[in-house]
């Protein structure tokens, strides 16, 4: 068998091994999640909370997701993924069971708080443990397929979500709660799986063949040596580097729509778009999600054939800015939830590009501190935006003004991006750090 052989051969397995779990993972994550955007169509007037105590009591989730998301992610660094991802994965599926017995603004922003703390690390984690197994030929698919597991989590969970609704008054327990409780319990299940099922480090995957392990094994030892330049890059160095701030700026300014437009989309396209019924609104929900879907696959494809990942982060962006403007310029109707549904599947589409390009320059528990760090500073658009949408919305009586702010967002994001690219060479790091040493030994 020829190198290459070994090498597509070796890579079908590791794919057909971790990808399929770690995305039904990021699946039913996502779902629990957001899933409280579907639950607020009926929810809100029954515990009654505002627009703005909605917006307000979502964010809530960001901000312990935010304090615990470096802390988690080095802890996973240090014992393994195998066990840290299943504590995460229990623990958030039974916080998220309880959103069911929130009764007010009080209850639904500490069980937010709770439902953060728990999920702190998930996706830092999983992006750390792929650049640990996909070499960087391979990296952008990998994360395109993992990202695509957070699109499909709306694409499938929408409607689910939509027909657990219909379960209202069943057993005198509303839809929302019966929403709460169902999708919270298959986390749950899949911790002890990935206890089962997860390898930690290549060298101990007996279920690749000894000459595809040692291939792979070598393989990704060289790409870490040739990024540390032969010098160890430390946790703080990682965290103060440019290249890890710039892209901890973009993923921010990306997040506007990822987040703040994700939890509130189905009240988006119902306040926007005709006002639709609960359900058919879920359904339309589902639809800039499969657009994503495919925008992210095509990316990512691009990423491993060309690299060039601030041009692949930039060109998304700009693109979904401009496709956002024009939503708001259409106004309801079809072509008004056109566009803003191919703005969100441009913007999405510039995931396989950003975590490509955070992997590509640090290794080990550096590189598991950086990309928590990036995706800590993206999760406070979440705790800015949510409560900001919601607060001009009652102000104006219109989501036109939200929507105008977060294209804005996504122009700054492509400037962003190809200011990142000097700053994000393979070997920068390590580059600077040794340069920094010998003009300043002590």
């Amino acid at each position: 068998m020829s190198v290459g052989e070994l090498e597509r051969e070796t890579m079908r397995r590791v794919t057909g091994r971790l990808m399929p779990l770690i995305i039904i993972c990021y699946i039913v994550a996502y779902i629990d999640r957001s899933n409280v955007s579907v639950a607020a169509l009926s929810m809100n007037e029954a515990i009654g909370l505002t627009a703005a105590q909605f917006g307000l009591g979502v964010s809530m989730f960001f901000v312990t997701y935010v304090i615990f998301e470096v802390p988690s992610n080095i802890v996973l660094a240090r014992i393994g993924a195998r066990r840290w991802i299943a504590r995460i994965m229990i623990s958030w599926g039974i916080v998220s069971a309880c959103m069911a017995l929130v009764q007010g603004e009080k209850s639904f922003i500490i069980v937010r708080l709770l439902l953060g703390a728990a999920e702190a690390g998930f996706t830092p984690g999983i992006i750390w443990y792929l650049a640990r197994w996909f070499p960087a030929s391979h990296r952008g698919r990998a994360m395109g397929r993992f990202y695509i597991g957070a699109a499909l989590a709306t694409v499938i969970g929408a409607p689910i979500s939509a027909f657990i609704m219909r379960m209202d008054g069943f057993l005198d327990v509303a839809g929302w709660q019966w929403l709460f409780v169902i999708e919270g319990l298959p986390a749950i299940a899949l911790g002890f799986v990935v206890l089962r099922f997860l390898t930690d480090e290549p060298r101990e995957a007996g279920w690749l063949p000894e000459r595809g392990r040692t291939w792979l094994t070598e393989r990704l030892a060289r790409e870490q040596a040739e990024i540390d330049g032969q010098r160890a890059i430390s946790v703080r160095q990682a965290l103060s580097s440019p290249g890890v701030l710039l892209l901890a700026l973009f993923f921010f300014l990306y997040s506007f729509n990822s987040i703040g437009l994700t939890l509130w989309m189905p009240q988006v396209i119902q306040g926007g778009f005709g006002e639709p019924s609960d359900f058919v609104t879920a359904l339309l929900t589902a639809v800039p999600y499969a657009l994503a879907v495919v925008a992210m696959v095509l990316v990512a494809r691009g990423v491993d054939r060309r690299g060039r990942h601030a041009l692949h982060m930039a060109v998304p962006m700009a693109a979904s800015g401009v496709m956002l403007v024009g939503s708001v310029l259409a106004g309801p109707g079809v072509l008004g939830f056109a566009l803003l549904a191919l703005s969100t599947g441009a913007a999405w589409s510039a995931v396989p590009a950003l975590w490509g390009s955070a992997t590509s320059f640090m290794t080990g528990v550096a590189a598991a501190a950086g990309v928590a760090l990036i995706n800590s500073v993206a999760n406070i658009a979440g705790l800015a935006v949510t409560p900001l949408i919601g607060v001009v919305k009652e102000a104006t009586g219109s989501f036109d003004a939200p929507l105008l702010v977060i294209a804005g967002a996504m122009f700054l994001g492509a400037v962003v991006a190809m200011a990142s690219a000097p700053f994000t060479a393979p070997g920068r790091l390590a580059a600077e750090t040794a340069a920094t040493s010998e003009h300043d030994p002590a």
